[in-house]
């Protein structure tokens, strides 16, 4: 089969023909349809210092993909061949602390597909039956390869209670853009997103912002005048990792806001803890999905909001055959982009 692979350590990857997987106990084999493309690919493709701390090559890559079901190891019960799924990519041990008592995402043995083990950027990929999850036999293939990063939105979006609430939301990646689709379903009162690029503006101002703005040449608290706020954002949903971002929205939230944090930094950066204790803000840090009500909160919006599933393939700006991977991934490194999807068919 065709598999995208870290063969060496260093820069670069290789599209190549190895063995198909074959499932074990408890296992499920899935025939990739498409896959997408995010962060974490282009920090394996690039080699950083994280990559080279935590793959250990050769490794096929990949984590956010849709596909059909073609066989079950022994035990599987609960899963069989036809169906379509996406999977969690997040693979836990199932006897810590926090997975007996039903946190799994916070597994403290957790390991990722397609950085840890082999994974879905292939003709085939095999998982934990656990780990997959199972769609309705309608659902747009596209929007089943998007289910890892909205999981990451839903989660952050849904960490506090946001119906009425006025939100900003920095930075207007894929996941924030998506954020602002949910925020928007939910029915928060003004969406306020905020990112340098003019191009991820226009996908935020498409799925659901009242207003949009580049912070290097608007102010924030002209936002909020010019929407007639008074008192500042009541939540806050940071997806940008950076320093200037996270400072912005803590001096625009209002007196006890809440801020969910998904955006990883670079390096450590300084916070004023005066003005989060002085304003009793909460901070919420945010990793993977809630294994498994965000996917439960995920495929009941998708399946009773029209104007919610418009906005997720809205996110999606390119769409390519797998063997032309090279360009999804000069897409995603030019950051002129939304979501890049791969067709393995």
């Amino acid at each position: 089969m065709r598999a995208l692979v870290k063969t060496s350590a260093a820069a670069g990857l290789e599209l190549l023909e190895v063995p198909e997987p074959e499932p074990g106990p408890g296992e499920v084999k899935i025939r990739v349809l498409r896959t997408g493309l995010c962060g974490t690919d282009l920090h394996l493709f690039e080699w950083d210092d994280w990559a080279a701390s935590v793959v250990r090559p050769p490794m096929t890559i990949g984590h956010e993909f849709f596909g059909e079901v073609v066989a079950t190891g022994a035990d599987v019960t609960h899963v069989r061949e036809g169906q379509r799924v996406s999977g969690e990519g997040h693979i836990v041990c199932g006897t810590c602390r926090n997975c007996r008592a039903g946190r799994r995402h916070l597994c403290i043995h957790t390991i990722g597909l397609g950085v840890n083990r082999d994974g879905a950027f292939a003709d085939y990929v095999v998982i934990p039956a656990g780990n997959v999850w199972v769609h309705p036999d309608d659902l747009d293939p596209e929007l089943g390869a998007l289910f890892d990063p909205f999981g990451n939105a839903t989660h952050t979006a849904l960490s506090f209670p946001i119906a009425g609430e006025d939100v900003l939301i920095t930075g207007a990646g894929p996941i924030g853009v998506m954020a602002t689709a949910i925020t928007r379903h939910v029915g928060a009162r003004y969406i306020v997103v905020t990112d340098l690029s003019e191009f991820r503006l226009e996908l935020a101002k498409a799925a659901g912002a009242d207003l949009v703005l580049n912070p290097a040449t608007h102010d924030l608290r002209g936002a909020m005048a010019e929407l007639g706020m008074k008192e500042g954002f009541d939540i806050g949903l940071e997806m940008s990792g950076a320093p200037s971002a996270v400072a912005e929205m803590l001096a625009t939230m209002n007196h006890g806001g809440r801020v969910a944090m998904l955006g990883l930094p670079h390096d450590p950066y300084p916070i004023d803890w005066s003005r989060v204790i002085t304003h009793m803000i909460t901070i919420k840090g945010i990793y993977g999905r809630e294994m498994f009500d965000t996917w439960y909160a995920m495929s009941a919006m998708l399946q009773t909001s029209a104007p919610l599933r418009e906005a997720l393939h809205s996110v999606v700006t390119h769409r390519l055959p797998a063997e032309r991977w090279p360009e999804a991934f000069e897409a995603i490194g030019s950051g002129h982009c939304g979501k890049v999807i791969l067709d393995w068919t």
